[in-house]
């Protein structure tokens, strides 16, 4: 009878454990889809934020920037994320991606204590692109 109370209690240990994960939130840091960089993410007020804290050379800068008076601006320490809560683990609201300069709409996922799913459209567009960020540990 032993034996049949603790194959019981393991499905339940296991559900546990997941919901868990997720109730962890996304507050830490999560390295970028192409390995390039970490981002940590924290909360600024109500919101959720994000900046840039490993990956690009000390001395790179926010060269792409349209906006010639930003190009000086590191991109350690970069701010490029800000969302709100839009849902049960979920996000919404801007993303700076310092590749092409641009500002877009957000949405981030997270899908399980390991991974986040962010995903960047244009602008009053359905021109959209995502990537899926991993937990740094």
């Amino acid at each position: 009878m032993k034996s049949g109370r603790l194959m019981l209690a393991i499905p339940a240990l296991t559900l546990l454990t997941a919901s868990t994960a997720l109730a962890a939130g996304p507050i830490g840091k999560w390295r970028v889809g192409d390995g390039t960089a970490v981002v940590g993410l924290r909360m600024c007020g109500a919101n959720l934020c994000g900046v840039i804290e490993a990956g690009p050379e000390k001395s790179a800068l926010d060269d792409n920037n349209p906006d010639p008076a930003q190009r000086a601006r590191r991109l350690l320490g970069l701010p490029i994320l800000n969302l709100k809560k839009s849902g049960d683990n979920s996000w919404a609201g801007t993303v700076y991606n310092a590749n092409d300069g641009q500002n877009y709409q957000a949405s981030l996922k997270q899908t399980s204590e390991t991974q986040l799913t962010l995903e960047g459209c244009v602008v009053g567009t359905n021109i959209c692109g995502s990537d899926s960020w991993t937990r740094v540990r």
